[in-house]
């Protein structure tokens, strides 16, 4: 494939199939079933912890609400209900990365299993996606990183005056 991702279609597909084609040697192949129950084992505890993030934040915006947050003050209770829809947020986020860890995993052993060249690009599809989505991911907490510096260097200097 070619590195350069602004090539038109055809371009790429030309070099794609002008790429050399390789075979897994019986070394790659064991590091695949060395690695795919790991990576379906990650991936499981990738789904529990999405879930646990997802049901911890509507638990505590829920009873919160239903509450009324009478023993909180109004502005604890906003708070709190916030962090709550942040914690589902990120629990909703934590999802993807569980699910192409798992997928990747999972996809490697039907490739062990069946040995179709299908079952293989698939499971790089899948590694492909998790990084991709990492990367991006990765991109959007450097964005807000100055965005916080700003916000507590305002917060800060409003409270000196």
């Amino acid at each position: 494939m070619s590195d350069n991702p602004w090539q038109s279609p055809e371009t790429q597909a030309a070099a794609e199939e002008a790429a050399p084609q390789g075979i897994l040697t019986a070394l790659m192949i064991r590091y695949l079933k060395e690695a795919s129950p790991w990576l379906r084992f990650i991936g499981v505890l990738g789904y529990i912890g999405a879930i646990f993030l997802v049901g911890s934040g509507l638990i505590m915006t829920i009873a919160l609400l239903a509450t009324g947050g009478a023993d909180a003050g109004i502005g604890l209770a906003a708070v709190s209900t916030f962090m709550g829809l942040i914690y589902v947020v990120l629990g909703a986020l934590a999802f993807f990365p569980a699910r192409f860890t798992h997928g990747f995993g999972l996809k490697i052993r039907n490739y062990l299993a069946s040995g179709a060249e299908k079952d293989l690009e698939d499971a790089f599809k899948s590694n492909k996606s998790l990084w991709k989505f990492s990367g991006i991911m990765a991109i959007v907490y450097l964005a807000f990183i100055p965005i916080g510096i700003g916000v507590a260097v305002i917060a800060a200097v409003s409270s000196i005056f």
